[in-house]
């Protein structure tokens, strides 16, 4: 049974609909025809031109990827910038790019539900919820969404054996954190990619431990005993996204062939 692009779309967008991204976001379609039929889907968390190479060899006409290619406005496309050459080879090799970006970390069991999932988290909930307004199927329905959660470890654990098992969960080369925690961990708050905007939250929840992917150098400071604090790399956070993709793909269209992509692309590299 043949499935067009769209419908993949449309797959996507229920369970993650676009009202839900931030002000500043494009998530999306990038670029593509929707109504040609899918040969296959690659999955990734950035659309690189390795990437680009990868579906093409491996008969995919649709990638969808976590952050979009196209994040601000583009004058010219030539081969300047890495984001120009991965426009014109998708376009010369009839590729389809959809990007599902801060409405899937605004998810219910998006991103970071799925981080949360990864450390064995308990009773998670979001921790600035809000209900949108969202067109589902042609229906008119309110939906909750929300930056970052906050769950629980069944049991409380030393800030080290923790920072340690997040480090191994998703294979962090370098675990930066502030002074270890000097009473156990067990309740955690977490947001995929750059979210030290909700630090002050995670204090006002008192989280023992707040994770995500980055943070400014000056937010660390003055938080010693009062929160465990670890950042993982923003590429690490949400290198996992693709299993959300994959889950969603493969219980809407079970024959379709559908691949996580083999490349890191993480440009950030360590001595």
């Amino acid at each position: 049974m043949s499935v067009r692009i769209q419908e993949v779309i449309s797959a996507l967008e229920r369970f993650a609909p676009l009202p839900l991204q931030e002000s500043y976001d494009n998530a999306g379609l990038q670029m593509g025809l929707t109504e040609a039929e899918v040969s296959g889907a690659l999955l990734c968390l950035d659309v690189t031109e390795e990437v680009i190479l990868e579906a093409i060899d491996l008969g995919c006409n649709l990638i969808v990827s976590h952050h979009p290619v196209l994040f601000h406005g583009l004058k010219t496309i030539s081969d300047a910038t890495q984001v120009q050459r991965c426009v014109r080879l998708a376009i010369q090799n009839d590729l389809c790019i959809y990007s599902a970006h801060t409405n899937l970390d605004n998810a219910m069991d998006g991103v970071n539900y799925h981080i949360a999932e990864r450390l064995g988290l308990i009773d998670v909930e979001m921790m600035l919820p809000r209900r949108v307004a969202v067109r589902i199927d042609g229906r008119e329905t309110q939906v909750s969404a929300g930056s970052g959660v906050i769950g629980y470890l069944p049991e409380g654990e030393d800030s080290f054996a923790f920072l340690q098992r997040v480090k191994q969960a998703f294979a962090v080369e370098c675990l930066m954190h502030n002074d270890l925690l000097q009473r156990p961990i067990q309740s955690v708050a977490l947001c995929g990619g750059a979210g030290d905007f909700l630090l002050d939250e995670a204090l006002r929840l008192q989280a023992d431990a707040f994770l995500t992917g980055e943070m400014h150098y000056h937010t660390f400071f003055g938080h010693e005993q009062e929160i465990q604090i670890g950042i993982l790399g923003h590429y690490q956070s949400e290198q996992y996204t693709t299993e959300i993709f994959y889950s969603i793909l493969g219980e809407a269209f079970p024959s379709l062939p559908v691949f996580q992509t083999r490349v890191n692309t993480n440009p950030i590299k360590y001595l």
